[in-house]
């Protein structure tokens, strides 16, 4: 299928290694140019020489902190000088798994905070830094990247995922009539350059047997961010290879 996404432009947070990097590649495999962010520079820049070398594609890698309302606007606007537009962002920078995971005579408030500001928040500042330039093109794809905590019981910094779920909802509802779709994706287990064996057996405990690669997370997020998923919007998607046994209307 012609995903129809040649020389769109991207924005990808949190993208120098893990389920972002991996996005990142996907939809450059499409023929999109990508912005990818992170706090470090020496790892931006090398995540944004080896996508350049592995696709071929326009590649800069931006340092921003999504904490930071003055950083994530001089991100998308270190992207428009370079690439010219922004048609998609993918909203992805965060702690994997959250900071808050014990008891509640545990649970450290300012880092739930902190969780909230990265992942909540910050999706949202890149959304409205980005909305106006897709706006005045009558097109744009934003994708989130959740998790299942949003969907399950356990982990305190969880709810920061069910909050993206409202979050995407409301922005879906607020863009769609400027040609804007706005969708959550919510991986499990996924198998990213750090995931051990552990790992690998625990997420082969869902429904097909084996671990989610990030890259196929990255296949899910290019089909949204794409002209064929117009219709989509405002839903969260389980991309985990069905780890909860139930379904979600």
């Amino acid at each position: 299928m012609n995903l129809e996404l040649a020389g769109r432009v991207a924005i990808v947070t949190g993208a120098s290694r893990g389920i972002g990097r991996a996005v990142a590649e996907e939809l450059a495999a499409e023929g999109v140019d990508v912005a990818i962010c992170s706090r470090h520079r020496d790892a931006v820049d090398q995540a944004a020489a080896d996508l350049r070398k592995s696709t071929g594609r326009r590649i800069v890698g931006i340092v921003a902190d999504t904490t930071s309302t003055k950083s994530v606007t001089d991100l998308v606007e270190a992207a428009m000088a370079q690439l010219g537009r922004v048609d998609i962002l993918v909203n992805n920078a965060a702690t994997p798994g959250g900071v808050v995971h014990g008891p509640l005579a545990e649970a450290d408030d300012e880092a739930l905070l902190e969780d909230v500001n990265t992942k909540v928040v910050g999706y949202l500042r890149c959304a409205k830094a980005v909305a106006p330039h897709m706006r005045a093109r009558g097109w744009g794809r934003i994708v989130n990247i959740g998790g299942l905590s949003g969907r399950r019981a356990g982990n305190i910094s969880g709810l920061r995922n069910a909050a993206i779920v409202h979050l995407t909802k409301t922005l879906a509802d607020q863009l769609g009539p400027h040609g804007i779709t706005v969708n959550l994706v919510h991986p499990g287990l996924t198998r990213t350059e750090r995931t051990d064996a552990d790992t690998e057996r625990r997420g082969a405990s869902n429904a097909i047997r084996r671990i989610v690669d990030a890259h196929e997370i990255g296949q899910v997020v290019a089909f949204l961010a794409s002209a064929r998923a117009a219709a989509i919007t405002g839903v969260a998607i389980d991309a985990s290879g069905g780890s909860i046994p139930v379904m979600f209307q």
